[in-house]
């Protein structure tokens, strides 16, 4: 029985055993050069100034096609945000100087528009990435994302088989996924979770194969709770998570000790730096901390200064130590070192404490 039509569960994901792997030809080898080089640039960048957003999640439509339980961040009935809002909203991220624009969701490849607004993006200047289920993946459509300048493309896969808790299953992506390793000029990462209701952990050690083994990155997530807190993994879990990590040796987040103190069921002492180095945008274009702590500080991103950036970045949040939320953390790494921040909010109106009352008014 040949790779493509035996089910997904009898297959060995394994390196080097699938005719699908990603072709590194020339032509992509100069794309992921000059990727590379606009990435190091925002780097030192953001080192030599603080003064303006690193990476920005920006949601173009709530709705999905899919119903994953363990998700907050979706609904099945909002109509996709007007092209000429999505534009403009991203032109005042441009005019904050953000470096990484990522269109999120709901599920961005539902949006009609999508391309225009991916294209908008590189012409800012900053790196264009997107967070999708890959349902919508076809060969035409990516060829469509290679010419509006996609960057970065991030799947997240939770398990081989799909069930009550989630069906971005390995069983129905797979097919996407040669898709993307015959035709993507972006880079793909791929990511798989633990934690969250997960019914089969090892699951995810099967999907980081997987992904190597067709030219793509790995990681790997631990599912947060309803509000984005702690919430550690249990011994089945804790071993899948070392196993899958000892496949993805690169990756960034190795320079720091959050997931393993996540892991580890243990809070973090760090400055998270949301609203300032990381904003989320909202479909209503409104400018929040993060996905899990929508409200605050509630700003349209019209209105969004560099006061506001840097207002925010001194902002202690008393949320932070038992935080999960993944790309904050590692955005507000990149200034770990310098800054101590002054005053403090507590999102989810459990109190303020140490700001000036001008400064409270703008945060709410």
């Amino acid at each position: 029985m040949s790779t493509q039509t035996q089910p997904v569960e009898a297959q060995k994901f394994a390196p080097g055993e699938t005719p699908f792997k990603r072709k590194m030809t020339a032509r992509r080898r100069l794309i992921a050069a000059a990727r590379k080089l606009r990435e190091i640039g925002s780097i030192g960048s953001a080192l030599a100034s603080t003064s303006h957003p690193y990476m920005a999640h920006i949601v173009p439509m709530r709705r999905c096609n899919l119903a994953c339980t363990y998700c907050n961040e979706f609904d099945d009935v909002s109509k996709p945000t007007p092209i000429d809002e999505m534009l403009s909203r991203i032109d005042h991220l441009g005019r904050l100087g953000t470096s990484v624009i990522t269109i999120s969701g709901g599920e961005p490849l539902l949006h009609p528009e999508l391309d225009q607004i991916i294209a908008r993006i590189r012409k800012t200047g900053a790196i264009a990435g997107m967070i999708t289920n890959g349902y919508l993946l076809m060969p035409e459509r990516i060829q469509r994302l290679n010419k509006a300048g996609l960057d970065h493309m991030q799947i997240s896969i939770d398990n081989i088989m799909p069930d009550e808790v989630s069906k971005k299953s390995l069983k129905v992506l797979d097919a996407k996924l040669r898709m993307l390793a015959e035709s993507a000029d972006f880079h793909v990462n791929i990511n798989s979770v633990v934690g969250g209701g997960v019914s089969n952990p090892e699951d995810a050690l099967t999907i980081s194969k997987r992904a190597l083994s067709l030219g793509f990155s790995s990681t790997i997530g631990i599912i947060h709770d309803g509000s984005g807190q702690l919430k550690p993994l249990g011994e089945a879990e804790r071993k899948v998570w070392d196993e899958v990590r000892r496949l993805t040796r690169r990756s960034y987040s190795r320079f720091n000790g959050f997931q393993e103190a996540i892991a580890n069921g243990l809070p973090n002492d760090w400055r998270c730096r949301a609203g300032s180095r990381y904003i989320y945008v909202c479909e209503n274009g409104l400018v929040h901390y993060c996905s899990q702590q929508r409200g605050y500080p509630g700003v349209p991103i019209a209105e969004y200064t560099t006061e506001d950036v840097k207002r925010e970045f001194l902002t202690e949040k008393s949320c932070a130590p038992n935080c999960t939320i993944s790309c904050v953390h590692q955005v507000s790494y990149i200034d770990h070192w310098r800054a101590p921040q002054h005053t403090t909010i507590t999102p989810g109106g459990a109190g303020h404490h140490g700001a000036p009352e001008s400064e409270l008014i703008q945060i709410q």
